[in-house]
C-alpha cells in the first residue's frame, strides 16, 4: 500500500480557512464601521433638521411675543381712551347739572340772605353767607329742604356780624340725587332725540 502525506493539504486548507475567516472578519468590521457611520450621519441629519425647526419656531415665537406686547400696549391704550371717554361723558352729563344747581340756589335763597362762599366737595355743598336775621337763615334752610336739587341742610355756625342787624352763618347741604336723576333722564332723552 502506498503512503499518502495529507499534511500539506490540511495546512493549506487551514491557511485558506484562516484567510477566509480574516477576510470575513475584516468585511464584518468594515460593515460595522459603515453601519455605525450611516447611523451617526442619519442621527446628525435628524438633529440638524430638528435644530432648524427649533430655530424656525424660536423666531416665530419671538415674532408672536412682539405682536402680543403690541396687542397688550394697544389694549392698555384702549382702556385709557375708554376711561377718558367715560370722564368726558360724565362731565357732559354734569354740565347741565351744575347749571341747574346754581339756578336752584338762586331760587331757594330768600331775600335778605347773601352767600359769600360756596364750595362743593363731592355731593356736599358748604355755604357761608350773611343774613339779615336768624329767621332768614331758617327760611333758607326750609327752602333747601323743599328743593328737588338740595337736601339735608345742617347749620354749622351762626353768629352776630359786625353790624348788629346781620348774622354770619355757615351751613352744609347735600346735592339731591333725585334732581340729578331727573336731569340725567332728561339729558339721555335729549341725546336720544338728537341721535334720531
Amino acid at each position: 500500500m502506498a503512503k499518502i502525506n495529507l499534511l500539506p493539504w490540511r495546512q493549506e486548507l487551514r491557511k485558506e480557512q484562516q484567510r477566509q475567516f480574516f477576510t470575513i472578519l475584516g468585511l464584518s468590521l468594515v460593515l460595522v464601521v459603515v453601519g455605525i457611520l450611516a447611523v451617526h450621519l442619519q442621527y446628525a441629519r435628524l438633529i440638524g433638521k430638528q435644530e432648524d425647526r427649533n430655530a424656525f419656531l424660536t423666531q416665530h415665537i419671538r415674532k408672536v411675543e412682539a405682536e402680543i406686547k403690541e396687542i397688550d400696549a394697544l389694549a392698555e391704550k384702549k382702556d385709557r381712551l375708554l376711561a377718558r371717554m367715560e370722564i368726558i361723558q360724565k362731565l357732559q352729563r354734569n354740565r347741565p347739572e351744575m347749571v341747574r344747581l346754581f339756578d336752584e340756589l338762586v331760587r331757594v335763597l330768600p331775600e335778605g340772605v347773601h352767600l359769600s362762599k360756596l364750595k362743593q366737595t363731592g355731593r356736599t355743598l358748604n355755604m357761608d353767607g350773611i343774613a339779615q336775621s336768624n329767621a332768614r337763615v331758617s327760611a333758607f334752610m326750609r327752602n333747601i329742604d323743599e328743593s328737588d336739587w338740595l337736601a339735608d341742610p345742617k347749620l354749622q355756625i351762626i353768629e352776630v356780624g359786625k353790624k348788629e342787624s346781620t348774622r354770619k352763618f355757615s351751613l352744609h347741604a347735600k346735592q339731591s340725587t333725585k334732581g340729578a336723576a331727573e336731569n340725567g333722564d332728561a339729558a339721555s332723552k335729549q341725546n336720544n332725540a338728537g341721535k334720531k
